[in-house]
C-alpha cells in the first residue's frame, strides 16, 4: 500500500529542489524530517510539508503506522515557466525564466523481516 502527496507549480527551480530530495530519498520519516529540519536550503520546508502530507495521507486514509514508513519514491520535475524580461544595456532585453517544480513523495510501509 503507498499513500502520496504532490505540491504543484511551487516558486523553486526543480534543480535546487532536487538537490535536497536526493538527501532523504529511502529514509524512514523521522531521520528524512531530521535531515529536512537541518538543512540550509530553500527547497527544505517546501519537502517538510509534502512530505508531512503524505505521512498524514497515509495515516488517515490508509491507516498505515506511521514509526513504519519509508520515503519509496521522491521526486522533482518541472513545472509551467514564468517568461519574464530584463531590461539591458543599449535598449537590449534579455529574457529570465523564473522555473517552477512539481514536487512528489511517496510513502509506503517498511516491511518486517
Amino acid at each position: 500500500m503507498q499513500a502520496k502527496a504532490v505540491a504543484r507549480t511551487v516558486r523553486i527551480a526543480p534543480r535546487k529542489a532536487r538537490l535536497v530530495m536526493d538527501l532523504i530519498r529511502g529514509k524512514q520519516i523521522g531521520e528524512a524530517v531530521a535531515i529536512l529540519r537541518h538543512t540550509p536550503k530553500t527547497a527544505s520546508p517546501i519537502i517538510e510539508k509534502v512530505l508531512n502530507s503524505a505521512v498524514a495521507n497515509a495515516e488517515h486514509n490508509y491507516e498505515m503506522d506511521i514509526n513504519a514508513l519509508v520515503i519509496e519514491q521522491a521526486f522533482v520535475d518541472e513545472g509551467p515557466t514564468l517568461k519574464r524580461f530584463r531590461p539591458r544595456a543599449q535598449g537590449r532585453a534579455s529574457a529570465i525564466n523564473k522555473r517552477t517544480s512539481h514536487i512528489t513523495i511517496v510513502v509506503t510501509e517498511k516491511k518486517e523481516g
